[in-house]
């Protein structure tokens, strides 16, 4: 090791950290450092992918900091109204100042907690999520992410029911890629490098009870009898697939006909996001387990929980340690989740998704009219939609021409055909106004059928 020469480079990331503002020539040394240490040392597929989001050059998919509540800026101070959300962790908006606030008092007081003593911070969210979730959920258990969260509602399914080893998923879900919520997650893509996953999981189409019905009556006459049920509420990563009004009521029936539990995967539309606190409340669904994450943490800590029934979770009473992690639940963690609740329920943000989505989902509408060619559907549900291209090429161009115009937005499971437009809860109708000008802009730009 080249101590001298680490200590140079950490000591001139540290000083450019804590700039307000860099110049030019400082903004043109972090991109070429960034480029090349993606290119070196962290992964250069992720240089290709970034080209969707660029024009030609890869100045400008260098992010720097946040520009306000709603959008963010590049390390050349372009400004971007975010219509990803960070893959929907900025419900309440970037740097929401009581969120803020509640880390660095914490922090100031105490990061990290001793492992070993009773810690407030946990009791005090666990209490708080056993109020706001529906049903008879009240028992949680705090993870870092989503994954995370999926990975420990499997296990206590598992506890549970260990006589009943089956799970299903569905068939376009993502819940993960740690190797239990990936054996949930649907996508090939992710799969099959990983193969053999866990045992024990079923796949059947999404919105179909039907074959959900009869999956299950064909697990039961094998032995193989199903012990849960694991959905995303509405499906995100796999293009923003909403269900039938009758469909999450009719799983819960049948869950309960066959004895199974019902895992809800709220990661993406908890907190909020589609116009109830959780999604599943659209539906009058209460399920055994629910899963949380991404927006948990008010976009400034990495937060995640798992929120069971006391009858599911007393499966861990005896034993407390069967599943535990060092940092989940962790002092700074919790006070973001707990200031993330308060701003949330003061805010009346869960009815401001219902009522700008409604805003959005018809500006978004009449943006793409006269390009039927090339939009097959616009849909969502609160703050959480979708635009459906004809094929990959031109959801590509489109999103490429939206971050041109300064609205980022993305594909979802590496699938450029189905653009998500997720932006924070916080968005103004006058921002909305000019993601309905970009894209009308954006469609006019792209041609069906050019060069791929």
């Amino acid at each position: 090791m080249d101590e001298k020469k680490v200590l140079d480079f950490t000591g001139q990331v540290l000083e450019l950290i804590a700039k307000d503002q860099i110049s030019p020539e400082e903004a043109q040394w972090v991109t070429r450092e960034t480029i090349e240490g993606f290119q070196e040392y962290v992964n250069p597929g992720f240089l290709e992918y970034r080209k969707s989001v660029t024009s030609g050059s890869l100045d400008a998919a260098v992010e720097w900091a946040d520009a306000g509540p709603n959008s963010f800026r590049d390390v050349n101070g372009k400004e971007y109204i975010d219509c990803l959300g960070g893959f929907g962790i900025y419900n309440v908006g970037h740097r929401h100042p009581k969120v803020m606030k509640a880390v660095l008092d914490q922090l100031n007081r105490q990061a990290l907690h001793s492992q070993d003593l009773l810690d407030p911070l946990r009791a005090f969210l666990a209490k708080i999520l056993a109020d706001i979730t529906p049903g008879e959920l009240k028992y949680s258990f705090f993870t870092n992410s989503g994954t995370e969260s999926v990975e420990a509602a499997i296990k206590l399914a598992r506890a549970y029911n260990p006589s009943k080893p089956t799970v299903i998923a569905a068939t376009r879900a993502f819940h993960g890629k740690s190797y239990g919520s990936l054996s949930g997650t649907a996508k090939g893509v992710f799969r099959r490098p990983f193969g053999p996953l866990v045992p024990g999981f079923r796949h059947v189409v999404f919105n179909d009870l039907d074959m959900l019905e009869k999956t299950m009556e064909a697990c039961r006459l094998t032995g193989d009898d199903v012990g849960a049920v694991l959905l995303e509420p509405i499906q995100g990563e796999g293009g923003v697939n909403i269900p039938d009004d009758d469909y999450l009521p009719g799983v819960q029936k049948l869950c309960r006909e066959y004895g199974a539990l019902l895992i809800l995967d709220e990661v993406q539309t908890g907190m909020g996001r589609t116009g109830k606190m959780f999604a599943c409340e659209h539906y009058g669904v209460t399920p055994d387990i629910l899963c949380l994450a991404k927006a948990f943490g008010g976009g400034i800590m990495p937060a995640g929980a798992v929120i069971a029934t006391e009858e599911v979770f007393s499966t861990l009473f005896d034993n407390p340690f069967l599943h535990t992690t060092t940092f989940g639940g962790n002092p700074l963690a919790c006070a973001a989740a707990i200031a993330t609740i308060h701003v949330l329920l003061e805010e009346n943000l869960p009815a401001r998704a219902a009522e700008m989505g409604e805003y959005m989902l018809e500006g978004l509408k009449r943006a793409v009219k006269g390009h039927e060619d090339k939009v097959v559907d616009v849909r969502g549900k609160g703050l959480l939609m979708a635009l459906e291209f004809v094929d990959d090429h031109v959801g590509f161009e489109v999103a490429k021409a939206l971050f041109d115009r300064g609205v980022l937005v993305t594909g979802t499971l590496i699938n450029a055909q189905v653009i998500r437009v997720e932006p924070p809860l916080t968005i103004k109708k006058e921002q909305a106004d000019r993601v309905f000008e970009a894209l009308a802009d954006a469609l006019a730009q792209v041609r069906v059928g050019a060069a791929q």
